[in-house]
């Protein structure tokens, strides 16, 4: 990690179908070998079924599914003498998003369905009602943060 000044952070172009900025970011989170188009229809494809399942607008779904994911504390690693403390931190609010991504994704790879559409849009329609992988991750990074509370008083 470079010690000189953060990294600047990039513009994402919103995109073509609904004009969603979280939307483009997820796209490119779920894009391999730079196929966007492949990552698009996937999308759109898991779109369509949830918007036929769930009868409600696709992008709302989308973005209540990520709310439900979102975390709000996590703990990180800390030193302090030779003990390493898990000390429970406030996540920022684009690292909250960029979690919720990432682990939205990651229950969706890891589900049995057959093709990449079916597997998110379960995923979707499990983190809109509550329940799914990555919601039980939140809820396990929250577990960790409140167990951990002890060690708060170690945060820099």
């Amino acid at each position: 990690m470079s010690r000189r000044h953060r990294a600047e952070k990039r513009d994402v172009i919103p995109d073509a179908k609904f004009g969603d900025l979280v939307l483009t970011k997820f796209m490119n989170s779920l894009m391999k070998d730079g196929k966007k188009s492949a990552a698009e229809s996937i999308v759109y494809g898991a779109f369509d079924i949830v918007e036929a399942k769930v009868k409600q607008n696709p992008v709302e779904v989308f973005h209540t599914a990520l709310e439900n994911i979102r975390p709000s504390v996590e703990v990180r690693s800390r030193r302090v003498g030779g003990a390493t403390y898990q000390v429970p931190v406030e996540v920022r609010a684009d690292r909250q998003q960029a979690l919720a991504i990432r682990w939205l994704i990651e229950s969706a790879r890891k589900r049995g369905e057959n093709t990449m559409r079916e597997r998110l849009s379960g995923e979707l329609m499990d983190a809109l009602n509550g329940r799914g992988q990555a919601v039980k991750k939140r809820e396990d990074t929250h577990r960790m943060a409140d167990a951990n509370r002890a060690f708060s008083h170690y945060r820099w």
